[in-house]
């Protein structure tokens, strides 16, 4: 028997006569050993399970919702990018491939996150990012009295960032003095920006464990980070997507605001 007929009988399970493998016309006359071999088991590759929320998918891509706690991508097995698949319709296009994010929201963060479901989209979704053509929005709950509006251009690690915020409500706190609902909108898109540019002002985020006042964290709530808006023209269809999601529930319990 030929090595890739071995390799099927052992896919499927067979029965040997007297060490052959036998065959529909292998006679029995008595007195042969017969030994069985179960199928080979091929372990199936472990998929990690995780609901998620989708705002807008078509062929070429989708809008999800990220919880907090969770990494978009990278080598750990509980990441955005591992879910994907089950949450999301397979694109029929020709080029489709496995869906991916075309950005990164922080471990803590939550909210709206852009896939790219075929190849071409992923690229043209990674370059309306590189050329800033994407409008983004975050809500932000941070800790102190701040002006009413204003922008941040304090530099990132050597290189030109800005963010622009208003405040919507503020609100009197016993342990942080106050504590403000803010629109972001950050015009660059450096690594931790948002929660650098608000920490340099004096204004951290609540529950922002890298970058904060000290005594004035908070533990076990998580970052009050949320992006909440995605506004671009379509590279394919040409239309515009505007997606904008709620306050988060937990926002709602400090500030008691439909926005």
């Amino acid at each position: 028997m030929s090595k890739s007929a071995l390799k099927k009988a052992l896919k499927k399970g067979f029965i040997s006569v007297n060490g052959v493998i036998g065959t529909s016309a292998t006679y029995i006359y008595g007195g042969e050993t017969l030994t069985y071999s179960a199928p080979e088991i091929i372990p199936q590759k472990k998929q990690f399970k995780q609901k998620l929320d989708v705002l807008f998918q078509d062929d070429y891509l989708a809008i999800i919702k990220k919880p907090a706690g969770l990494l978009v991508s990278g080598n750990a097995f509980k990441t955005v990018t591992n879910a994907l698949i089950q949450n999301l319709k397979k694109s029929s296009l020709p080029n489709a491939t496995k869906p991916q994010p075309a950005h990164r929201l922080d471990y803590a963060t939550t909210g709206l996150l852009l896939i790219g479901k075929t190849t071409l989209s992923i690229t043209a979704l990674n370059n309306l990012f590189k050329d800033k053509i994407i409008q983004k929005r975050y809500y932000a709950i941070t800790i102190g009295k701040m002006q009413k509006s204003g922008t941040i251009n304090t530099t990132i690690e050597g290189k030109d960032a800005i963010s622009s915020y208003n405040v919507l409500s503020s609100v009197p706190s016993k342990r942080f003095e106050i504590l403000n609902l803010v629109n972001l909108n950050p015009k660059s898109g450096k690594k931790h920006q948002l929660r650098k540019h608000l920490h340099s002002i004096g204004n951290p985020i609540l529950g922002d464990k890298d970058y904060f006042l000290n005594n004035l964290i908070l533990n076990g709530k998580g970052m009050y980070l949320h992006a909440y808006a995605l506004e671009f023209k379509h590279p394919f269809t040409k239309e515009i997507i505007s997606i904008k999601d709620q306050l988060p529930k937990r926002f709602r319990k400090i500030f008691d605001l439909e926005l």
